[in-house]
């Protein structure tokens, strides 16, 4: 059986993620109290793949969350844990604009102080969980994201690599962020803009370009030495970002080389590409 606990911040798409699921297959149930999780798995045997949102709605019993985590994982479950965020910002734009009520919204918070309590509350959740940016994400991607996630096989500990441009705000899901902006650029190539870092005209402008390899082993040797210690610190997901400039270059480039040299030394990588 394969459950995907999905939990984050109220406006941060967690009713498309539980949509996506239920596409694909999955028996989903939204707002249900950590103390029932077990329950449901216990009544529905038969299910072979369950999708269930918890959240702030039931914050009074999130921290029966890990003890429900523990239970599941007993009865032989493969569970993944998914957290939906985004900025302050956008969800204060979401909320102005669907005219929604916050969950934890009183006559006397306002939407700002609403989401910073629920950031506290959720803070337990995030620290486990594989966190997703939905800032700047469309739906289309996001049903990518969430997918590439669920199929992966399941294990202690998963990388993702992920690229992304500067101008378009850095992703708030990141663990390590590499600045690569000071890499030879190939906009000013006027014949190759058009192209990016996965298609052959820009690989082969940045392999000529010693700095770009030498900036690509600096970040891998730094992250190889720390990834294996922060794997023993029981955390299951790491995010690193790459960025550069407008995210369609130089960071997909080198996003595309570490998930290489990641994959060879049998680290479970997924790889986003933010920007194209």
């Amino acid at each position: 059986m394969q459950i995907v606990l999905i939990s984050g911040l109220a406006g941060a798409g967690k009713s498309t993620a539980l949509k996506i699921l239920e596409d694909n297959g999955y028996y989903c149930v939204d707002n249900l109290p950590p103390s029932m999780i077990t329950s449901l798995i216990e009544t529905h045997p038969s299910i072979e793949k369950i999708a269930i949102v918890v959240d702030t709605r039931s914050h009074k019993t999130l921290q029966q969350l890990p003890l429900a985590i523990k239970n599941i994982n007993a009865l032989g479950a493969d569970v993944k844990i998914i957290y939906l965020e985004a900025s302050s910002e956008i969800l204060i734009k979401r909320f102005s604009e669907t005219r929604r009520k916050h969950p934890l919204s009183h006559h006397t918070k306002t939407i700002i102080d609403c989401i910073y309590e629920e950031q506290e509350i959720l803070s337990t959740v995030k620290q486990i969980a594989h966190r997703i940016d939905t800032s700047n994400l469309s739906a289309n991607e996001l049903r990518r994201i969430i997918k590439q996630f669920v199929n992966v096989e399941n294990g202690d500990f998963t990388i993702v690599i992920q690229s992304f441009g500067f101008k378009y705000g850095l992703p708030i899901d990141s663990d390590f962020v590499f600045d690569v902006r000071c890499l030879p650029n190939p906009h000013y190539a006027e014949s190759i803009r058009d192209f990016n870092g996965t298609e052959a005209p820009i690989i082969e402008f940045l392999q000529k370009e010693p700095k770009v390899t030498q900036m690509t082993n600096d970040i891998f040797e730094y992250l190889h030495r720390w990834v294996a210690e922060i794997n023993q610190d029981n955390r299951n997901y790491l995010t690193i970002s790459i960025g550069c400039t407008g995210g369609k270059h130089r960071s997909v480039y080198i996003t595309d080389q570490l998930f290489k040299l990641f994959h060879q030394i049998k680290y479970k990588v997924l790889i986003r590409h933010r920007q194209i």
